[in-house]
């Protein structure tokens, strides 16, 4: 069953690409026609590449495994903040930190130190600084948090990268490719698909757009949760049906020795 829908991507302006002399050559296979001089994508194509993508999702959901969102552009910003916070998973919104995936211990550090400040601030061993000390520790927290708050239950490298126009998230891509991460990405008429591992060929640009991707793809990535989360109940249910028996057939092994004792210690009072 489609995920998302022809209407609903026509709507949205999904189909939308850029002007023709900016294209990508290697778009061509997206590419449904050229209007006055714009590229339209062909959205039975989105269509087909967002349920591919989804299921993806939703494996590496029900895997237990985390993805990590990346828009840095001003119109996807709050969208993918608002997306990724709704499945639980990590995203960068502000400026990309180089290395932050090929230098991933570096970053760890980083927001290890955000919460060693707090703590600090907490337990009140701040509270003998002096205000100008207090102050700049204060806007070394912001930056951190501003950055790196978004990341901070990131605690190894995630299993899968989505990338919000991947031309502008150039350095995100590479890194991920280096280290084999895959990487899932919203590609417009203008950008190379070749280094994506799952392709949603759309408008990267509208916000309209953008929103309703997300939509199925974090709906794919809650549904991955949630059939985790029912494995691991039915699991649990079924280990405590199978210690059951266990239990009952100790139980009467421990009987057996006191059922046999009580006719001895009758026998014995009778003489």
């Amino acid at each position: 069953m489609s995920r998302t829908n022809f209407e609903t991507l026509l709507e949205a302006g999904c189909h939308f690409g850029h002007l023709k002399r900016k294209w990508n050559p290697a778009m061509a296979p997206y590419i449904f026609m050229e209007r006055n001089g714009i590229h339209i994508i062909d959205l039975h194509k989105t269509v087909a590449k967002i349920d591919e993508a989804a299921e993806a999702l939703k494996q590496v959901a029900k895997s237990g495994r985390k993805i990590l969102f990346v828009a840095t552009k001003k119109q996807a910003k709050e969208i993918v903040a608002d997306k990724a916070t709704s499945v639980a998973m990590p995203y960068v919104t502000e400026r990309w930190p180089g290395g932050m995936l090929t230098n991933f211990p570096t970053i760890r550090k980083a927001v290890k130190k955000m919460a060693n400040i707090d703590k600090l601030m907490n337990d009140g061993t701040y509270s003998n600084l002096s205000k100008r000390e207090i102050l700049q520790i204060s806007r070394q927290r912001a930056k951190l948090e501003k950055n790196l708050g978004s990341i901070a239950d990131l605690n190894k490298l995630p299993a899968a990268l989505f990338v919000i126009d991947v031309c502008k998230e150039h350095i995100a891509v590479k890194e991920a490719r280096r280290l084999g991460i895959p990487v899932f990405g919203i590609v417009d008429t203008n950008s190379d698909p070749k280094s994506i591992d799952y392709v949603i060929p759309a408008n990267d640009d509208a916000k309209s757009s953008i929103e309703v991707i997300l939509d199925a793809c974090c709906g794919a990535i809650a549904e991955g949760i949630q059939e985790r989360k029912a494995e691991k109940v039915d699991a649990e249910a079924a280990g405590e049906g199978e210690k059951a028996p266990r239990r009952a057939a100790k139980a009467r092994v421990e009987e057996a020795p006191a059922a046999e004792e009580a006719p001895a210690a009758e026998e014995a009072k009778a003489e």
